[in-house]
């Protein structure tokens, strides 16, 4: 029985190691563990890649089109009263309390670099932005960074590379429409003063920050990027900032990745580079708990 059994384990090997070098190629950070026959392949994925900036999809396509199992990043699932909601309070959602301006909440340090950063606009509305647009918008214009404007990342094309030739995908989980639309209503205005701070830092960076970042990843310079001035910000920015519904998507990600280690086959997970990366986070706890995890240093 073993020497009927050799020539199929040894195709197994074969086609997952086809799998990690396609992966690998594509120059996109990534990470393996292996236990018995379980793999679990982790993609760090980047927002907003600057289209001059060249990889190759193509290879982490055909990569993601050998897994059998894709996991992918949570999703939100709103109702059409949850859209209604959004309509409704959208004065509160985007703008501060009446009377209000960024003053009342960020130091005399922060104001005044704000200041400097906005001395050229003639509108002065954002002064009355609510801090989470505006740190948004703040990395949006000052700092380069434009998610959904630029070229494919990680995400889009494991998600089409899937799609296409049938692999059975999931999100690692599910946040409720209400939730979100609760968090953005409800939460003071102090809640997102971090997410405007860091987002002064990226602007003070320039356009060239989301270029670097990019560059770096292409590298696998994975500290760099978890320590660029964009990631610091979207990491302390809603929804990942936001007390309530961080710790849902970290716990989602925890217990999918607890799953796929005890289930046979090859799984292709692809996800924020900064929560694979960062100081306790998904690596951090495959290590902890005596996983070997091989990939570019993360720390």
């Amino acid at each position: 029985m073993a020497q009927t059994a050799a020539p199929v384990v040894q195709d197994e090997v074969a086609e997952l190691d086809e799998v990690v070098v396609l992966a690998r190629q594509s120059g996109a950070p990534m990470w393996t563990v292996t236990r018995g026959d379980t793999t679990l392949i982790l993609v760090g994925s980047i927002r907003s890649i600057p289209r001059d900036v060249t990889w190759r999809p193509d290879a982490l396509e055909q990569a993601a089109a050998k897994a059998d199992l894709i996991l992918l990043p949570q999703e939100g699932r709103a109702s059409f009263s949850d859209l209604l909601r959004v309509i409704w309070r959208a004065r509160t959602i985007s703008l501060l309390p009446q009377g209000q301006t960024t003053a009342n909440y960020l130091s005399p340090e922060y104001q005044a670099r704000l200041e400097a950063l906005m001395a050229g606009d003639r509108n002065q509305d954002w002064r009355r932005k609510s801090l989470l647009f505006l740190g948004l918008d703040l990395m949006q214009d000052k700092a380069g960074f434009s998610a959904g404007r630029e070229g494919q990342d990680a995400i889009d094309v494991v998600r089409r590379s899937g799609r296409r030739a049938r692999i059975d995908m999931r999100p690692v989980g599910i946040v409720r429409g209400d939730e979100l639309v609760e968090s953005l209503i409800s939460a003071p205005q102090t809640v997102h003063v971090p997410c405007v701070e860091r987002a002064i830092a990226a602007a003070e960076a320039g356009p060239e920050a989301s270029r670097d970042r990019a560059m770096d990843w292409r590298a696998f310079r994975v500290p760099d990027v978890v320590n660029s001035p964009i990631e610091q910000a979207l990491n302390v920015c809603w929804p990942w900032g936001d007390p309530e519904i961080a710790p849902q998507l970290h716990q989602q990600w925890a217990a999918a990745i607890e799953t796929a280690m005890v289930s046979p086959g090859t799984t292709m997970g692809v996800a924020p580079v900064r929560l694979l990366a960062e100081e306790g986070g998904v690596l951090d706890s495959l290590v902890a708990r005596g996983f070997a995890v091989v990939g570019p240093e993360w720390k």
